[in-house]
């Protein structure tokens, strides 16, 4: 099939949206499907940068994020790309101003489009002051979803929670996991003595936006409650965001080591023993898995990818929603039982080696091929009435 992806973020830009939009791509093609991308040039592109499959729109800095952008509306631009070399179907990843632009003309051309809920936008208004703006944002979310065939959401609860909050025909694309690229063998005893952390001290991590949305001030207090226990417990925070500078001010004993790719991501990774992950904005948290794979014990709350991938004591913690004690506690608790500590670490890794992508891109291909029949046959029944019945037999 011809698949066009329309997002505002892609790789290299650092995002788990942009990180599952790759993997997607490289894994429908390897199944022989044409991708076709559409995004906003990114600000290393030069202006003439261009390649076979990938159309350019234009973009601008997200405030507050420098690394991210938004794409402006392209709808006759996509509408002459479309009309030359029609796709079977279209996938809207973002909900900006060119998502919208494509789903329009995606409809005007009668193309199956599915849209992807990638990210809880309207649950960040709350950590910028600006909760009055939530109802307001999902209430566009919602309208923008309805005109697609199929939103696809990362988890079972997210579903159902979109489905109860209006949004129609919602299924699942959930994440998978490389566990060779993020493996215990990475661990680095080179990079843990740069840390001063020695193979018996504790270093906790943290991976993503430094950003108010990311709740960074529960890990920072989680820390802080596992060095009263242990001074030596060190906190390494790997990522980049508008709220790095004020941290590295106010805090100059936690080790900040920037945003990380590849290898040295995975390095990082590996070379930590505990992930706390206080964020309560995910529409899944792909660093969950990312880090149990690297068989660390992982501690959040009890949602999103946390709520799907983790068994309470079993192969890492998790708290009630909300409950920021709890989190703080059991942070502590984890520094007082190296043993439970160790234990889960090695059933994080057991339980990381399940989640093949290979399930999870045959589900998104079902879901695709679908909707290009459906759509097939309610032309067919218009060109022909009577002759093609619902369940497509003759």
């Amino acid at each position: 099939m011809r698949i066009t992806l329309v997002t505002e973020t892609y790789i290299p830009e650092i995002n788990g949206v942009a990180k599952t939009l790759a993997r997607l791509v490289q894994e429908l093609e390897s199944r022989g499907h044409q991708i076709h991308i559409v995004r906003p040039r990114q600000k290393h592109e030069a202006r003439h940068f261009s390649q076979p499959n990938l159309t350019h729109t234009l973009g601008i800095s997200i405030p507050g994020y420098a690394g991210l952008q938004f794409g402006f509306p392209a709808g006759n631009k996509l509408l002459r790309l479309w009309k030359s070399e029609t796709p079977h179907a279209i996938y809207v990843a973002t909900e900006g101003p060119l998502g919208w632009s494509a789903v329009s003309t995606a409809n005007k051309l009668g193309i199956p489009v599915l849209s992807g809920f990638h990210t809880n936008f309207h649950a960040y208004s709350k950590h910028y002051g600006m909760s009055w703006l939530e109802p307001v944002i999902f209430s566009w979310l919602k309208h923008f979803h309805n005109r697609t065939a199929c939103t696809l959401a990362p988890s079972p609860v997210l579903v159902e929670q979109l489905k109860t909050r209006g949004i129609t025909h919602v299924d699942l694309f959930s994440r998978g996991i490389d566990t060779s690229v993020y493996h215990p063998e990475h661990r680095s005893n080179d990079l843990r003595k740069s840390w001063q952390a020695n193979e018996n001290d504790t270093v906790a991590l943290y991976v993503g936006r430094i950003a108010a949305e990311k709740n960074i001030s529960l890990v920072i207090e989680a820390w802080r409650n596992m060095q009263r226990i242990n001074a030596r417990v060190k906190l390494v925070m790997v990522g980049d965001g508008p709220q790095l500078p004020r941290l590295k001010r106010n805090y100059p004993d936690i080790i900040f080591c920037g945003a990380k790719v590849g290898i040295e991501l995975s390095q990082h990774f590996a070379s930590a023993d505990v992930f706390l992950f206080g964020s309560e904005t995910e529409t899944f948290g792909n660093v969950i898995l990312e880090a149990m794979a690297s068989s660390l014990t992982v501690l959040g709350f009890d949602y999103a990818a946390a709520k799907m991938h983790i068994r309470n004591q079993h192969n890492g913690l998790v708290v009630e929603p909300g409950n920021r004690q709890q989190f703080i506690d059991a942070a502590g608790t984890l520094e007082k039982n190296r043993q439970q500590l160790e234990a889960l670490r090695k059933q994080a890794r057991i339980s990381a080696e399940k989640n093949d992508w290979k399930n999870i891109i045959d589900h998104f291909e079902k879901q695709v091929i679908s909707h290009v029949k459906s759509e097939q046959l309610i032309k067919q029944s218009a060109e022909q009435p009577g002759i093609i019945s619902v369940d497509g037999s003759v």
